[in-house]
């Protein structure tokens, strides 16, 4: 008993092995490199799950499926009739190692692969981008894909656009056969479209071509307003023709012609003269910053008729003219653009009238003597007497007239 006892202290008394007496050493070392491994990103797998949006890099490209690297513990696969959105010159174009956007269909298949879409990606993207411009009020360009009664159908990468036609500038709002043939003709053109109702939940795209281009030219608008100057002269085209004059667009901004700035001559319509889409000049007469107003001019960018009157005019010279207007003392002939005279009342013969319509009409072509001409007030007289001896004619100062 006594050696027993002796052996058992003796063995307490002996050293432990250093491996059994360092053994939380040991572990917390352990547990250090398995942190350090799973903290790694090259074992840093991601756990998808369907809806996830990824970026990838091409591993393989063939036929039916491309394989990608999306950073999970197996590539994914994009099968054909997930890329139906490609074009033929876009798959073409992939490459090993190009970077792709996928969307995840399926996070793992029988074989552990997920299985994605770069049809289902590129409209994820879409719709981001268009919810940004829809809250921003961005314009975005788009290509007609097709049509129907109702408007324009324009494809957003793999988002599917609808702008109705009273949105789109181009088409008429006449006969329902034209609007048709406007909108067929629209067919594979971009347009400039600013998206005015979006409803992602229901699929819902509603743009508008009207409102981009009136933001377009609203902007063109205080651009032009800033480098005008009264006096200048610019080319324009008549966009619309009303009764009290005519718009002309002057490059991203309409301004007013109003009907006494239209011609030199007597108008008394501005139909009668222009129509719209007619290309000409005119001066800029003044610009209301403020109102974002701008008067123009037609008649001032041609020389002042009146001006080479005395010149090309003398009293007693037989001219030709055409009745413009009838009144109750005399009759208005004109004798070129810009210029016309009086034939009173009491030189249209011997005979007593009432009225100057009971002689002539308005278009009738006469053979008028000059018997009056004053350039600086732009009046000149006329008579119909044309055989009548000039000594017994007498000019507005009372001189005998030639």
């Amino acid at each position: 008993m006594e050696e027993l006892k002796g052996n058992a202290a003796e063995s307490e008394a002996q050293p432990t092995p250093a491996h059994v007496e360092n053994g939380n050493d040991f572990e917390a070392e352990d547990l250090a490199l398995m942190e350090q491994f799973l903290n790694d990103p090259a074992h840093d797998y991601r756990n998808l799950k369907y809806g996830d949006t990824v970026d990838g890099l091409i591993m393989r490209v063939e036929r039916d499926e491309i394989l990608v690297d999306i950073g999970s513990k197996a590539e994914g696969i994009v099968p054909s009739r997930e890329m139906q959105s490609l074009a033929a010159e876009d798959r073409a174009a992939l490459q090993v190692g190009d970077p792709l956007l996928v969307f995840v269909v399926q996070s793992e298949d029988k074989e552990g692969r997920a299985i994605l879409s770069i049809d289902k990606a590129r409209q994820e993207r879409s719709w981001r981008l268009l919810q940004a411009a829809y809250e921003k009020g961005e314009v975005i360009s788009a290509r007609v894909v097709n049509y129907n009664k109702g408007g324009l159908l324009v494809n957003l990468e793999g988002v599917r656009g609808f702008v109705p036609a009273s949105q789109v500038s181009g088409i008429s709002r006449g006969p329902d056969t034209q609007k048709q043939s406007d909108m067929a003709r629209m067919v594979n053109t971009d347009l400039r479209l600013k998206v005015i109702e979006l409803n992602r939940n229901r699929n819902r795209l509603i743009l508008s071509e009207r409102q981009a281009m009136q933001e377009s030219r609203e902007s063109k608008k205080d651009e032009l307003l800033a480098s005008l100057r009264e006096g200048d002269v610019r080319e324009g085209t008549i966009s619309s023709v009303c009764d009290f004059g005519a718009f002309v667009d002057i490059g991203g901004a309409d301004g007013l012609v109003h009907m006494s700035e239209i011609s030199w001559s007597r108008v008394k319509h501005p139909g009668e003269v222009l129509n719209v889409g007619d290309h000409l000049l005119v001066m800029i007469l003044s610009i209301d910053h403020e109102r974002k107003r701008i008067a123009l001019s037609i008649k001032r960018t041609q020389h002042e008729p009146w001006s080479r009157v005395g010149e090309r005019y003398q009293l007693g010279q037989v001219v030709e003219g055409v009745i413009t207007q009838l009144t109750s003392f005399g009759a208005f002939a004109r004798i070129e653009d810009g210029v016309e005279g009086l034939i009173h009342i009491s030189e249209m013969g011997d005979e007593p009238m009432q009225h100057p319509r009971e002689f002539l009409a308005e278009g009738a072509v006469v053979q008028a003597r000059i018997i009056r001409i004053d350039p600086t007030r732009k009046r000149m007289g006329l008579s119909l007497r044309v055989n009548r001896e000039s000594g017994e004619d007498v000019d507005e100062s009372g001189e005998q007239g030639e």
